[in-house]
């Protein structure tokens, strides 16, 4: 699956309501060939900017936390790679780019929504003219931007 394909696959999947940080990590897994359904229910809270508090995008974690699947441990006896470090600091640079006409990376500089008002959630998933527009853009380009990384460290 190429970075165009990744980024339809996360579009898809958070149209049909996945959230961001899934629909991200989701995308990048399945590059990798690592799907693991836990770690996928496991970035459900991250919707809505962190447990629906408006804080970072969901799509910005999902995407580090691809590296992350890339690079880290998962468990005391394995060592992390240090490059790590430095994709997940690229990737919250272009995120930042990504978003810097929106106001930043928090949701709620991009989504505008109280997600504890249950008729204003209700009204960015139902409305297509809604900001949801705009998430699906991000998530599609932060999946895309995941696989183009991918590529590049695999082709080391």
């Amino acid at each position: 699956m190429g970075p165009e394909e990744m980024k339809e696959k996360a579009v898809d999947l958070f149209s049909k309501r996945f959230h961001c940080s899934q629909a991200v990590l989701t995308a990048g897994m399945e590059k990798l060939g690592c799907v693991d359904e836990s770690v996928v229910k496991a970035m459900g809270l991250f919707g809505g900017g962190i447990s629906s508090t408006g804080r970072v995008c969901g799509a910005l974690i999902g995407a580090v936390a691809v590296v992350s699947c890339m690079y880290s441990r998962g468990n005391l006896n394995e060592k992390e790679n240090p490059r790590m470090w430095r994709l997940g600091q690229k990737l919250t640079r272009k995120f930042e780019e990504l978003t810097a006409s929106y106001g930043g990376v928090d949701c709620r500089d991009i989504a505008r929504v109280d997600w504890g008002d249950k008729e204003a959630a209700k009204q960015f998933h139902t409305d297509p003219e809604s900001r949801r527009k705009i998430c699906l853009e991000l998530v599609g380009e932060m999946a895309k931007v995941v696989g183009e990384l991918i590529e590049e460290e695999t082709a080391k």
